[in-house]
């Protein structure tokens, strides 16, 4: 499906000649983070931000606060998971849509993104999570596919979940086989496992188990 077929258009941006006390209405009856204004000569100037315009004068105009506007949008081209990356980083559950010459066209809901994210494989695929770490210098996508498909296993979805003093973590949605075997083999090559698999968990206590019991009968 298409993201442009969520692009919607019933809110217009706000003139920057209009009264603050418009903008707060505004926000009042709506559930939105941010509302698009735009300047005299009808162009896209950005958005405000909820917060921001209930701490404003009502009987300015909203040209009298255009420094506060927050100038964060989309085209409407944009690929949907730099769409998703674009709300995250703005912390916003509205977000602006132009077109290539940079005129408003309508707005995205944070919700219908999400939704289609949840569409992807790596959500409503069955299989299981598994989460691994390896230094930034020493791990390869290439490399974890291979150890995936190598243990038969299909690579649903992977991508960095965390970056942190130079140790990447990659987590993994995997289907068709047990996780096990996989686990091991990235063990082998000295990837760290960083989820908890029952699998993983379980055979890792049934060998703690053994040991003690081992220790035990050689006392």
């Amino acid at each position: 499906m298409r993201l442009q077929e969520f692009i919607i258009n019933d809110i217009k941006p706000l003139s920057s000649s209009s009264k603050i006390g418009e903008l707060q209405e505004l926000f009042n009856q709506l559930t939105y983070s941010h509302i698009p204004i735009k300047d005299d000569n009808d162009v896209f100037a950005g958005t405000f931000f909820e917060t921001d315009v209930h701490c404003f004068d009502g009987e300015k105009s909203v040209s009298d606060y255009l420094y506060s506007l927050e100038d964060f949008y989309v085209r409407e081209n944009t690929m949907w998971l730099d769409v998703l990356e674009a709300f995250a980083q703005n912390s916003a559950n509205i977000m602006p849509v132009l077109n290539e010459k940079g005129d408003y066209i309508g707005y995205y809901e944070l919700n219908d993104v999400i939704g289609l994210f949840n569409e992807s494989p790596f959500f409503f695929e069955a299989g299981g999570v598994l989460v691994v770490e390896k230094g930034i210098n020493d791990y390869s996508f290439s490399e974890i596919s291979q150890i995936v498909e190598s243990n038969n296993g299909k690579l649903l979805g992977a991508f960095i979940s965390k970056m942190q003093n130079d140790i990447v973590q990659v987590t993994l949605k995997i289907g068709n086989t047990s996780l096990n075997d996989i686990i091991q083999t990235f063990r082998r090559y000295s990837y760290n496992i960083a989820s908890g698999h029952e699998e993983d968990s379980f055979t890792q206590n049934l060998k703690e188990r053994s040991d003690y019991l081992k220790k035990y009968l050689n006392i």
